[in-house]
């Protein structure tokens, strides 16, 4: 059996808009192997968020294929869907819209028990529900609240267990701490990694958040206005960017020092759009290094030897030391 059990290929999804297509993914590939975890990162309205929608079908693509476990899963009928969605579940950005209000915190959990008739009867349906909340750390005495008498932190391990109900193998976690504190986001990326290695599941993180980005996954693809500009193994582009739009990316972590010269790469300019966007780079227009090749026609993805990819026409003269003679 191959160890991929996500495969994307030149994915697509654009919108009609009453001012033209909006491309929010534009031929976006990738591969996600079980049990590990893809970060996916960029700023708002990059496309993020589409894409892992795109993925499990709560919106049909444009063009591209998608593959699960081998099989082509692009084009499926609603039968083929709902078998599915056993083995792809989302866990949402915001716990208290994800969450039925009139709905109590064992019916939310046992709803996808008893819409794919899991088990026989109710006894056994809320057995597992009870030891659905004891895996994500919700007390027995919550079981009969509802959301709104629950705190951000408790509301999210609620969606999480609904995720987990049917035993998926890919679990795509669109912002899922970004609504919390910053001490629940803590519990929840731990509670969240306890999980993929107890039932080897595999996440795709959607996040704007470079540090938990870093914590939580194993390769990371950036994003930017629907495209990919780079992608890499996690430590590897935390060690060295090749696009400076993801240079820019992490120089705005904040880094716990006393020093005042740490050193900052600040993006200006206007920002293009994304409907019927012209050829070339789309980071061109904010880009202090860009040049006409950057706009004349489309960007290449390169890849070096350790699976580093770029797309980028700049990518060698921008690493480590030369960035900052690079500019034009």
């Amino acid at each position: 059996m191959s160890d991929v059990l996500l495969e994307v290929q030149h994915l697509k999804k654009y919108f009609n808009t009453p001012k033209g297509t909006l491309h929010a993914v534009d031929d976006v590939s990738f591969k996600l192997e079980r049990g590990k975890t893809l970060g996916v990162v960029g700023e708002s309205g990059c496309g993020k968020s589409t894409l892992g929608r795109t993925v499990i079908h709560l919106l049909e693509s444009t063009e591209g294929k998608i593959l699960f476990e081998g099989e082509d899963i692009t084009n499926v009928s609603k039968k083929e869907l709902k078998m599915l969605r056993r083995q792809m579940q989302m866990v949402f950005q915001d716990p208290f819209s994800s969450l039925n209000p009139r709905m109590t915190v064992e019916q939310i959990i046992a709803e996808p028990l008893l819409i794919y008739k899991v088990y026989p009867n109710k006894a056994e349906t809320m057995a597992q529900v009870r030891k659905l909340m004891d895996t994500v750390g919700i007390a027995q005495r919550l079981a009969n609240s509802y959301p709104h008498e629950l705190d951000g932190g408790r509301r999210q391990r609620v969606g999480v267990a609904r995720a987990l109900a049917l035993e998926p193998k890919l679990l795509v976690c669109d912002e899922p701490v970004s609504a919390l504190d910053v001490s629940i986001q803590a519990q929840i990326l731990n509670l969240m990694q306890d999980l993929q290695e107890e039932f080897n599941l595999t996440y795709i993180f959607i996040t704007h958040d470079m540090s938990v980005v870093k914590h939580i996954s194993n390769d990371i693809l950036v994003m930017y206005m629907g495209n990919v500009v780079e992608y890499a193994e996690g430590k590897e582009l935390f060690r060295e960017q090749y696009h400076p739009y993801s240079k820019a990316l992490l120089s705005a972590v904040p880094v716990p020092t006393i020093r005042r010269n740490v050193e900052r790469h600040l993006i200006t300019g206007e920002i293009s759009s994304p409907i019927n966007p012209p050829a070339g780079c789309r980071f061109a227009s904010r880009c202090p290094y860009a040049s006409e090749k950057c706009t004349s026609g489309m960007i290449a993805t390169t890849e070096d030897s350790r699976g580093h990819f770029v797309a980028c026409h700049k990518s060698k003269l921008l690493r480590e030391s030369q960035w900052a003679t690079a500019a034009k």
